[in-house]
Order: structure tokens, then sequence, then C-alpha cells
């Protein structure tokens, strides 16, 4: 009688791609099928648009909501989409608690590709979350004044250092317990560094001592460029240095991500 040999559990690097597109699709059905999130990741966007143009537009640019739209809307796209990382790790903690990745465990793929595939499935999540600002801006008066090549160069940059931020709100996910606790901690990292920016105030209107963590701020560098992109203005050196700070991210996330991600499973 011939034994059958079980499959090896360590795979090559093509067939850990194969996974991980596979279960980047997997990811993507997911958003598909869970209309709550897409109606939510559709109304946040939404909401800030007509809250801060309304509200805080007039006081700002001295009257002109239309002059404030077209400065607030690339910040928009900043808050908007890092905000929306969170769900990445809201959905891995999921994944998690319900035992979702023990089945994982059991199945002869590469160990990292659930994790790499729930990042790059958030991709869709942040496409709709750009294209849901930009699309109610045009409604609300927003006009881009560069090119359709420099616009699809800032959004291509804006989820370039989503997916970095994806492995920082990954390892929130993982160290975490509840689903509450990612909300509750990552909201409280996020919220400072998107606030404590020039998203949607000029650096210059604020106090000295802030303004030093603003200048040093990667929200700041990344609002910049994409201010650049869309209406105008210096970009090279904001570009640079959102690219760098998303490789930083990358690199000093990713890593403890994955080590996080191997302790839990």
């Amino acid at each position: 009688m011939t034994a059958i040999t079980p499959p090896a559990r360590r795979l090559g690097p093509l067939g850990g791609l194969r996974n991980t597109f596979t279960l980047t699709w997997r990811s993507v059905l997911k958003i598909r099928t869970n209309m709550e999130d897409v109606l939510g990741l559709s109304l946040q966007p939404i909401m800030f648009l007509v809250l801060f143009t309304y509200v805080f537009g007039g006081a700002i640019a001295h009257g002109s909501t239309h002059a404030y739209l077209q400065f607030e809307l690339p910040g928009l796209l900043v808050m908007s989409v890092v905000f929306a990382t969170l769900g990445t790790g809201l959905m891995l903690n999921q994944d998690i608690t319900t035992g979702v990745f023990d089945r994982f465990r059991s199945l002869p793929i590469a160990r990292w590709a659930p994790l790499a595939g729930a990042v790059l499935g958030d991709m869709v999540r942040y496409v709709v979350s750009i294209a849901v600002t930009i699309g109610f801006g045009a409604v609300l008066g927003f006009r881009i004044e560069t090119n359709p090549l420099s616009a699809l160069g800032g959004c291509l940059l804006l989820l370039t250092f989503a997916v970095s931020m994806c492995w920082l709100s990954a390892l929130i996910g993982l160290l975490l317990k509840t689903p509450q606790a990612v909300q509750t901690f990552g909201s409280l990292g996020i919220f400072p560094l998107v606030f404590g920016s020039n998203v949607l105030v000029p650096t210059t209107t604020m106090p000295g001592w802030l303004q030093a963590f603003v200048k040093v701020n990667p929200m700041t560098f990344l609002t910049e460029a994409e201010r650049g992109l869309l209406i105008g203005g210096p970009v090279a050196a904001a570009t640079v240095r959102s690219l760098l700070w998303a490789l930083g991210i990358f690199v000093v996330f990713a890593p403890l991500a994955v080590r996080a991600y191997r302790r839990r499973t």
C-alpha cells in the first residue's frame, strides 16, 4: 500500500503570491457583501465635505465657501482614507476572534497570505473613499486645477500611503482583544496626526508650539502633495517626503504586524 504524502506547508514565493491574491479576492467579496461598510465609506466623506465646507468655510476663507472647498478637499481626501485604514485592523481582529484564521492554519497555504490578502483587499475601500470624496466635491463645486495625470498621481500617492498605514492598523488589530478596543485606540492614534496638521487650516494660523509639530507631521506632507497635484503648487518636496514616510511606516510596522500575527495565530 502506497503511503499518501501530505502537502508541504512551506510554499515558494509564487505559491504564496497565489494564496495572497486568492485571499485578497475574499476580502473584496466581504466588502461587496457588507453594504453597511460600503454605505459608511460613502457617507463619511460626504458628511465631512458638507459640514466643514459650510460650517467652517465662511469663517476660515472670509466668506468664500468655494475657496475653502478648493483648499480643504485634498485634506479631506487624506482624512477620509487614513480613517478608512482602521477597517483593516477591525476586520483582522474580527476574523481572529471568530476563529477564521484558525481554519486558515489548517490549509496548505503560505502563513502570511491571510494577512497580506486582508491588507491588499482593503485597497477597494480606499478607492471608494477617494471616488466619493472627489465626486461629491465636484457636485459642491470643487474643480481640479492641474490636469488628469496629476490628479491620478495624487490618487496613487494616497493609495500608497494608505497601504503603509494599513500595517499599523493591522498591528493594532492583532495586539488588541476586541474590535471596540481597536476602534478606540486606533482613533486615539489617528486623531492627533490628522487634526494636528494642515488638513483643514493653514499652518500659519496655529500657535508656534503646534506649528513645530505640524511641520514634521507626515499628514502635512501628504496633504501638501495632494494640494499641489490637484489644485497646483509645489509638489516635488512634499511628494518625496510623503513617500519616505510611507516607506518608513511600512518598514517599521509590517514586520511587527507579521510577528504579532504569527504569535496570535
